[in-house]
């Protein structure tokens, strides 16, 4: 005999779990309850809210007390697979959608950018100390880590050699030769202001992109999408697609071809130009009077991408799909890929990681540190300077410094993921086929009278109420997915044995 759904579930999770289980199956109103969290049944942290109403004459209802469970179930969104696997799966494909968009046209975008110059930049991080690194050859061989014929010691006495040919689960790849060598205040003060580098790169290669539109009676400009991703040494990168576009005087806002005489060769060289040439000195520290001059590592990327050219090619050129696809992978992604799960520092867990000689022990601790406000800072205007600008560090030291967003775009490079989850929501209500309740009849007065009324969101609570819960949420979901990728197989099937007549 062929087990039942909840008998499957239950399978490895239980006595208690499988009595909850049973419990909320078998309740009358268990298809109401399956329904109303379906929106939600996918996520790992949902967020329990509920609903209170005010009117002005004082009267206050609660719409959600007559709902299942007394509460709505809101899907957390976090983009994190580490958090929410379901929710950053939602993100990436999101993301994917919005960077494919503006690299092929579709959602708003016209779809002759296929042919607009366009370009995959990564920049990376200076040096802060050797580490070790997994090096893979042309032939696809793995070398020696650090091969030194004369290796010098380090002055801590230590060997910088390593012929080691590191696999790529290494625990040790991204690791300094030696700790006390590496500059990890450096680390700190970079990651912090990543972002600010970013955007004074943006406005210098703005400026030599107009000079040399001017030059040639021209005008155009730049779009760009760009996500975050750590290295394994903990260093924050940034991938880019920077297209390039016209400028329609009567329409600014459409997105237009550029002029030819603005060739690929020479935005190629306007970006590893502005890469090269940009640099900015931060804020003075107590640690470091003159402060940290920030640059970026020489270990600049600059691709083009055409459209239709599969993965890749002889020539380094990368397809759309695979850049997009590339890109919403590490949307979703954080510190885990430097070895560290983060969570919120206080000062009791910076005095735990002070104690611990592990190369993420330390870059958590010099962010903490570097952000600790100087007990010489007694008036109200230093304190508060400190807060708006070094001490932000604490807040992001569990990030390794890097407060930034791990996904931005221009303006006019594609569409927004609001409008993406906007058209999401949209298709969700018009699929429904009505409240499962009984009690509530197609014709009710849910407009009411013309009384002011205030609606007020309460915070209940994070999580399923029960493991049941979750398990018979998180089942409901799977098997909705299956549907739908059975439902699109199909589909393609079908259109492949029509055109195959």
């Amino acid at each position: 005999m062929t087990p039942s759904p909840t008998a499957q579930t239950v399978v490895g999770l239980g006595a208690v779990a499988e009595a909850q289980i049973v419990a909320r199956a078998s309740q009358p109103g268990y298809r109401w309850w399956l329904a109303h969290v379906l929106p939600a049944a996918a996520c790992s942290r949902p967020v329990r809210l509920r609903l209170e109403a005010t009117w002005d004459d004082g009267t206050t209802e609660r719409p959600t007390d007559d709902m299942p469970d007394g509460r709505l179930y809101v899907a957390c969104k976090n983009r994190r697979s580490s958090v929410c696997p379901a929710c950053a799966e939602t993100y990436r494909a999101d993301t994917y959608q919005l960077v494919k968009a503006g690299l092929v046209g579709g959602k708003g975008v016209p779809d002759t950018v296929t042919e607009h110059p366009c370009f995959f930049v990564t920049l990376t991080a200076p040096a802060f100390g050797p580490v070790h690194t997994r090096v893979v050859g042309s032939n696809g061989q793995v070398r020696p880590c650090r091969p030194r014929r004369h290796a010098p010691l380090c002055p801590h006495g230590r060997s910088t050699e390593c012929r080691i040919r590191h696999p790529d689960d290494d625990p040790s790849v991204g690791e300094p030769i030696c700790r006390d060598c590496y500059d990890y205040d450096a680390q700190a003060v970079w990651n912090f202001h990543a972002g600010e580098l970013w955007r004074r790169t943006v406005i210098t290669l703005n400026r030599y992109l107009a000079a040399a539109a001017k030059e040639r009676g021209v005008k155009v400009r730049l779009s760009y999408a760009k996500v975050a991703e750590y290295q394994r040494r903990g260093t924050v990168h940034f991938h880019a697609l920077i297209r390039l576009d016209g400028v329609n005087p009567d329409d600014p806002d459409t997105i237009i071809a550029p002029d030819a005489s603005i060739t690929p060769e020479l935005l190629s060289s306007l970006i590893d130009t502005a890469a090269t040439v940009t640099r900015f000195t931060t804020a003075s520290h107590p640690r470091h009077r003159t402060g940290w001059t920030l640059t970026w590592g020489t270990q600049t990327d600059i691709r083009r991408v055409r459209l239709n050219a599969g993965d890749h090619d002889d020539h380094g050129v990368l397809s759309s799909t695979a850049v997009a696809a590339y890109l919403a992978k590490y949307a979703t992604k954080g510190t885990e890929e430097a070895g560290h799960v983060s969570r919120k520092l206080t000062q009791q867990a910076a005095n735990i990681y002070a104690d611990q000689d592990t190369h993420q022990a330390r870059q958590l601790t010099a962010c903490w540190s570097l952000g600790q406000r100087p007990w010489y800072y007694t008036s109200e205007a230093q304190r508060e300077a400190w807060e708006e600008g070094w001490g932000r560090l604490q807040k992001w030291a569990h990030m390794l410094g890097f407060g930034g967003h791990f996904s931005t775009k221009s303006r006019r490079y594609s569409t927004t993921l609001t409008a993406l989850r906007a058209v999401r929501r949209a298709f969700r209500l018009g699929d429904e086929t009505g409240h499962p309740d009984p009690e509530l009849s197609a014709d009710a007065d849910i407009a009411g009278d013309e009384s002011a009324v205030t609606l007020n969101w309460l915070f209940d609570g994070v999580g399923w109420l029960t493991i049941g819960d979750a398990a018979l949420a998180n089942t409901a979901a799977a098997k909705a997915r299956e549907r739908k990728r059975i439902a699109r197989e199909e589909i393609e099937d079908s259109i492949g044995q029509l055109g195959r007549e």
